[in-house]
């Protein structure tokens, strides 16, 4: 599988992913790294690695088409089989997310429908749940919602804060999105309305 990887801040999943690669334990190439800030931690540690790395300022283009064009430029020449958000962020277009329907992975830290969109974990401390996670997604033209790949279940304690439950949640999220981009590589998978069946 080749795998392009978008990411705006320190980017440990995709850490998680490209240690997983090394080990072998995921079949992939990683063919592209772009990140939309120039600083981003994680798009150094790429650059460090060796990898196809593009610093795309959003805030250097004139719209989010524009930007979007240039992102696709350096997509189309990579010509990755999937595309992984690992902290990508940037809301994508429709446009975009049309050209490249169900081959876009997401990961968000809750258990999806439950608590889209930012502070997902604050949100689950404040409904009281007992238990939330990460869910691993495809991605479609509405914010968190597209077909489920992989979820992982953490415990909510009662003296967790957010940033506790976050901690806890993200380390379950390097092992789900190497799980979910696992089962793209190696099984066939089809959308049946909204789930995500794989043969074999």
């Amino acid at each position: 599988m080749r795998l392009a990887v978008l990411l705006s801040g320190r980017g440990s999943n995709f850490q998680a992913i490209h240690e997983a690669v090394k080990r072998g334990e995921l079949p992939a190439e990683i063919v592209c790294v772009i990140s939309n800030r120039p600083g981003a931690p994680g798009i150094e540690r790429a650059r460090g690695y060796g990898y196809d790395a593009h610093a795309i300022d959003h805030k250097t283009f004139p719209d989010r088409a524009a930007h979007e064009a240039d992102v696709l430029r350096v997509l189309d020449a990579a010509r990755p089989d999937y595309i992984a958000l690992a902290g990508y962020m940037r809301l994508l277009s429709a446009p975009f997310i049309d050209r490249w329907r169900h081959r876009i992975v997401n990961i968000h830290p809750s258990l999806l429908p439950s608590f889209p969109g930012v502070d997902a974990q604050a949100q689950a401390l404040a409904w009281g749940v007992k238990v939330s996670g990460c869910t691993v997604h495809l991605v479609d033209e509405h914010l968190d919602a597209g077909p489920i790949l992989v979820q992982r279940t953490v415990p909510v304690l009662d003296t967790d804060d957010a940033a506790s439950l976050a901690a806890r949640i993200l380390e379950e999220e390097h092992v789900a999105y190497v799980e979910a981009l696992r089962l793209l590589a190696t099984r066939r998978c089809r959308i049946d309305g909204r789930r995500v069946v794989f043969d074999g």
